[in-house]
């Protein structure tokens, strides 16, 4: 789940009339991702670095920031062309690191650049799509409130041990199990939830 404002709690009912997951029920940022994008699946091996990418850079950080970051993410980080950001070198990290519209962390952005490397070399062996891809579990049954959504998976953890192997780094069960949910290889959205059904 992409924030929790509350444990256990149910859909919320917006102004709309619109049941929605409770994270995707407030800020208008977060609702037109939540009705839009969360739990749909995305098409290509650009769309799913970017989506690997922002969920590293997520790690210990609302969703929300990143969302409102993400068109500079995308130009920083040359639209996620894995070519192109494999082939950044030391200056390019140091303009990341001084680029005020993402976030500056230098661990992360040294895991981005790898990240784009290692999606590269996945390309003889089906790539970065396919390979997330099978990792998707059997459907489960919809969480009724968000104590019923988990943080990882056997599935999560099995990725996340297998993206290691390949060479990806800050790719952690939970933040693959947060990547899952996004790209609809799972579908996390609340029983009632208007969403619920669209994932994969």
């Amino acid at each position: 789940m992409e924030t929790e404002p509350v444990r256990g709690a149910g859909p919320v009912v917006g102004a709309d009339g619109v049941a929605r997951c409770p994270w995707g029920a407030g800020d208008p940022v977060n609702l037109a991702y939540h009705d839009t994008e969360w739990g749909l699946r995305v098409h290509g091996e650009a769309a799913h670095l970017e989506r690997l990418t922002l969920e590293a850079f997520q790690s210990g950080l609302s969703w929300l920031t990143i969302l409102n970051k993400r068109e500079h993410f995308r130009a920083a980080f040359a639209g996620f062309d894995a070519d192109a950001v494999a082939a950044f070198g030391p200056a390019d990290v140091e303009r990341l690191m001084a680029d005020a519209g993402i976030v500056r962390n230098r661990r992360k952005v040294d895991a981005a650049i790898a990240n784009a490397r290692a999606t590269v070399a996945l390309r003889d062996s089906g790539g970065l799509e396919a390979f997330i891809w099978s990792f998707r579990p059997e459907p489960g049954p919809a969480p009724r409130t968000t104590a019923d959504v988990p943080t990882t998976s056997p599935e999560s953890l099995a990725l996340s041990k297998a993206l290691k192997k390949a060479g990806f780094a800050h790719v952690g069960p939970t933040t693959m199990h947060a990547l899952m949910e996004a790209i609809g290889l799972v579908d996390d959205h609340l029983e009632g939830c208007h969403r619920r059904g669209v994932a994969g």
